[in-house]
């Protein structure tokens, strides 16, 4: 079915989680891979709780983590509106519920605006508006080129948080100085869990976990690693277990506690 923006025959339909969820993206726009999983099996969410994503995208990590942890309220927060309605098809796909609203993080709805959160969530771009080649799609220039500056996505973070309430926020490793520099005096109880591709080689990603009114140390974990082996050296998945589980089967990425 052709949706308000995006023709059928623009769109592909993906599984993830291993076939648990199935996801509509646009064949020429921005398509997730890995980093919302990661994202979603990084939140500690109980049944019951409370969930906002800022630039949620087609809804994938907010899928993800609905399907792994039940009875949640879920909304998100996206700028383009065809990714907002790609998001709500998605919901209604996998029967989860929803609560999409099309606004920019900075200029958020009154309605949202009355709300709090015991989470929030973000997979901002990644990129310095200028420091890469430009996508030529639209969905993927938004996406992966910052145009909202990294400390405005803390702020509206913080603001939308409950009290003690925890942010997770994947990004770059290098943009982990700005992420930190962007928490201070706005969260507290920081914690980072680096990813690495192999044991030996360096961290692409962080995962950042934040508290309101934290007041624990900075902790900066070892890299969990993704793959099995120093390189690729077959034509067949390396995936390590634990990372196995948590992109095939929806498993929560545990972080360390010693």
């Amino acid at each position: 079915m052709d949706s308000a923006f995006f023709r059928a025959s623009d769109l592909t339909q993906d599984g993830f989680l291993g076939g648990q969820l199935q996801i509509l993206q646009p064949k020429a726009g921005y398509r997730a891979g890995v980093d919302p999983v990661f994202l979603a099996a990084a939140v500690n969410a109980l049944p019951g709780q409370s969930v906002l994503e800022l630039g949620c995208g087609a809804g994938q990590a907010l899928l993800c983590l609905g399907a792994r942890v039940d009875d949640l309220s879920l909304s998100g927060v996206e700028l383009q509106t065809e990714y907002a309605d790609l998001a709500l098809q998605n919901a209604a796909l996998n029967q989860i519920e929803l609560d999409i609203y099309q606004a920019n993080l900075i200029d958020l709805p009154e309605a949202l605006k009355q709300r709090s959160f015991d989470h929030v969530i973000a997979n901002p771009p990644y990129y310095l508006a200028g420091a890469h080649s430009p996508a030529a799609d639209l969905g993927r220039r938004v996406a992966l080129g910052e145009d909202t500056a990294l400390v405005e996505w803390i702020k509206v973070a913080a603001k939308r948080l409950k009290p003690r309430g925890y942010l997770h926020m994947i990004q770059k490793a290098d943009r982990l100085s700005d992420v930190l520099n962007a928490c201070s005096g706005r969260l507290g109880a920081l914690e980072v869990l680096p990813l690495a591709p192999r044991q030996g080689r360096m961290a692409e990603l962080v995962i950042l976990r934040a508290r309101k009114e934290g007041r624990a140390a900075f902790r900066l974990h070892a890299p969990r690693i993704i793959h099995e082996g120093l390189r690729h050296e077959q034509d067949k998945e390396d995936l390590r277990p634990d990372i196995k589980a948590v992109l095939r089967k929806g498993a929560a990425l545990p972080w360390p506690t010693g």
